[in-house]
């Protein structure tokens, strides 16, 4: 690979980790092509790039920026995977797949510029989907709403309720 090549690989990487939202290292070692482009094909879905390279050309790319973090996680085939929308759902798949193939084992990765162990991509894997955190949410900031127009409806009720005590009473009185 020419070096002029092997420059704009690296500015391209670079570019990708700065776009993501979020980042996974993995290590695939015996997988077969066929299970490789299943993979990326369920990734690709889901807006999440995996891209094989060459280990050096990974630590030059995270080389001065905010995901230098992962570079002791390039060793060995390392396939990278690039979530552009929901990091959730990326971690949730690739859970998935690496229980579904035992040949491809999370190494780590990175939620923004914050690193992740194993055991943090898996939590990140257990959350709801984002539809249904953002309705959750949703829902609890209208509930105070709700609660509060249901007080200030009930002021009115029991007036009304006073009131037609207060006529009850009259006209029980008067008869």
């Amino acid at each position: 690979m020419k070096k002029t090549d092997k420059e704009s690989l690296v500015d391209k990487l670079s570019e990708n980790f700065k776009r993501s939202n979020a980042t996974f290292v993995t290590d695939y070692k015996g997988m077969k092509a066929i299970d490789m482009d299943e993979i990326r094909k369920s990734l690709r879905e889901s807006s999440v790039e995996l891209k094989i390279v060459r280990n050096t050309l990974a630590r030059r790319a995270v080389d001065g920026t905010a995901f230098e973090h992962l570079k002791p996680k390039f060793v060995g085939p390392s396939a990278i995977a690039f979530s552009y929308k929901d990091a959730a759902a990326a971690a949730k798949l690739l859970v998935q797949f690496s229980k579904d193939k035992p040949n491809l084992k999370i190494i780590g990765g990175a939620l923004g510029a914050k690193a992740m162990g194993l055991e943090d991509i898996k939590g990140l894997a257990d959350l709801p989907p984002r539809d249904v955190l953002l309705a959750k949410m949703l829902g609890s900031m209208k509930s105070p709403a709700t609660g509060i127009v249901t007080v200030f409806a009930g002021i009115p009720k029991k007036l009304l309720y006073a009131l037609n005590a207060i006529k009850d009473a009259k006209a029980s009185s008067a008869a």
